[in-house]
């Protein structure tokens, strides 16, 4: 049987999503887990992997299990056994060509930026700046990213395409935090980040919001600012019904 889980996690205390050798990943403790029940290996495959640092609201996963056991069973299960930050919020079985990733249609990430005095609290859930920030402007300055683009610029590492899609960004302020929107499909390393990096050096007014236009010429390549990995989330992934 295969298996569709959403899950949750605080990645303060992972070096990321992805498997890695003698470094904790969010990967791995679900594999352990897993491998226990089914008695012998079980391989997930997440629909994105998140850096260290990264948390996720809705992270989605897919594995295969032999054992006879429904969904609600296997979900209570794996609460149990799971480390405090790491939750299953739910599980249902899918089709055995399903994949996590390949059949994903979009993703929401949130950036969370806090701007009053420094409180130790936020430190690894937010960005905390000091830097008065001109909502307006990174509002009408997001507007030139929505659509097909290359992001070439915003991307870490190298890739054969660095072509992205962005259906609608929304930047919001709430009381003490500002909160970046992104909806797409197309997210590649850092994407996220050096985009609300950018973002912010235009809502101090360090940087004229028509530098965006530049940065999304392939034929330009210009280093950006990278926004920390402790306001960065996961938010949901979507597929088709």
């Amino acid at each position: 049987m295969r298996f569709l889980a959403t899950i949750t996690y605080d990645g303060s205390n992972f070096y990321g999503f992805q498997r890695l050798k003698q470094k904790r990943s969010v990967q791995q403790e679900l594999e352990t887990v897993l491998s226990i029940l089914e008695q012998k290996e079980v391989v997930i495959k997440g629909a994105g992997r998140t850096d260290a640092g990264v948390h996720a609201k809705g992270q989605t996963i897919h594995f295969d299990l032999t054992i006879p056991i429904l969904p609600n069973k296997l979900k209570y299960v794996l609460n149990k056994m799971l480390p405090n930050d790491i939750q299953v919020l739910n599980i249902k079985e899918v089709d055995h060509k399903f994949h996590a990733r390949l059949k994903a249609t979009g993703k929401w990430y949130r950036y969370i930026v806090k701007t009053s005095p420094f409180d130790p609290f936020y430190a690894k859930y937010t960005y905390q700046i000091k830097d008065p920030l001109d909502l307006k402007l990174m509002q009408k300055a997001s507007k030139k990213l929505i659509g097909k683009h290359n992001f070439h610029n915003f991307t870490a590492g190298y890739r054969d395409n660095y072509e992205g899609n962005i259906f609608k960004i929304e930047i919001t302020q709430k009381e003490d935090k500002i909160i970046f929107d992104f909806y797409g499909k197309g997210f590649y390393r850092y994407m996220v980040r050096n985009l609300v990096g950018t973002l912010l050096m235009i809502g101090k007014k360090k940087w004229e919001e028509n530098i965006l236009e530049d940065l999304l010429n392939k034929n330009i390549t210009q280093n950006v600012p990278t926004a920390p990995a402790c306001g960065l989330y996961l938010m949901e992934v979507y597929y088709q019904n």
